[in-house]
C-alpha cells in the first residue's frame, strides 16, 4: 500500500501541483511525526486530491464505499485512486456503519499517521461553513491526537458539482496551529466545545460565512 500511495501521489499530485500550482500557507503547523487529524472545510471532491498533493506526509482519507465497488473503466479508476490514497471505506447510511468507519481510523492515528476529516459531514451546498459534527473530536480523544485545522479555497471552482472535467482556478490551502484534545474532554459538553473551536479555527483560515446548524444532506 505505501508504494501504491507514493505512485498515486507522484502522478495525480504532480499533475495538480504542475497544472494548478496551489498556494500553501502554514505548513509548519503540520506535525513532522506522530498522529494527528487534519480537519478541513469541504467544498469539492477535489479537496482530498489537493490536500494529499501538498502534504509531505501520507494522509488517510475516508471515501464512500461506492468508490470501492464501481464497475467498468470509471469504477476501475476510482478503485485505483482510493486504494492508492489509503482510503477507509465508509457506508454513508450512518448508524453502526459510521461508527465502524471512525473506529477504523484509530489504529492509523495511534501508529503515528495522519487522517483527514471533513467535520461538516458533507460538501457545503452553497460555499458557507456549516456546524461541525462531533465524531471528529471523539476520534481525537480516543486516539490521543491533536486536530490540525485546514482551510481550502478555490476547489469548488476547480471541480463544481456535476462537472466531468476540472477547470483552471487558483487554489489555496492553509494549515492552522494544532488544537489539543485528549486532556480537555471530561464530558459531552467539552466535546461540543472543542468541535466548535475547531470550526472557528477553520472559519478563520477561510473567511467563510458560518452557519450555526448542520449542512443539509445532498439532494435536500
Amino acid at each position: 500500500m505505501p508504494l501504491l500511495y507514493d505512485l498515486t501521489k507522484l502522478t495525480v499530485g504532480g499533475a495538480l501541483r504542475w497544472g494548478w500550482r496551489p498556494r500553501v500557507e502554514g505548513l509548519e503547523h503540520l506535525p513532522r511525526q506522530g498522529g494527528a487529524i487534519l480537519a478541513g472545510n469541504h467544498l469539492s471532491v477535489a479537496d482530498e486530491m489537493f490536500l494529499a498533493s501538498v502534504t509531505p506526509r501520507h494522509v488517510t482519507f475516508w471515501a464512500k464505499v461506492e468508490y470501492f465497488t464501481g464497475r467498468g473503466p470509471g469504477g476501475w479508476l476510482s478503485r485505483r485512486i482510493v486504494a492508492g490514497m489509503g482510503a477507509i471505506p465508509v457506508d454513508r447510511a450512518g448508524g453502526r456503519a459510521a461508527v465502524r468507519a471512525l473506529d477504523a481510523a484509530i489504529p492509523v492515528l495511534r501508529a503515528g499517521g495522519l487522517v483527514a476529516i471533513y467535520p461538516e459531514g458533507t460538501r457545503s451546498p452553497d460555499g458557507r461553513l456549516y456546524r461541525g459534527r462531533t465524531g471528529m473530536t471523539r476520534l481525537a480523544r480516543d486516539a490521543g491526537v491533536p486536530i490540525v485545522p485546514v482551510g481550502v479555497l478555490g476547489t469548488a471552482e476547480v471541480l463544481p458539482v456535476g462537472a466531468r472535467l476540472p477547470r483552471r482556478h487558483p487554489v489555496t490551502l492553509r494549515f492552522g496551529p494544532p488544537i489539543p484534545v485528549a486532556d480537555r474532554i471530561t464530558g459531552p459538553r467539552d466535546i461540543r466545545t472543542v468541535t466548535d473551536e475547531v470550526m472557528a479555527a477553520i472559519q478563520k483560515l477561510t473567511d467563510q460565512e458560518y452557519v450555526p446548524h448542520h449542512a443539509p444532506p445532498r439532494g435536500s
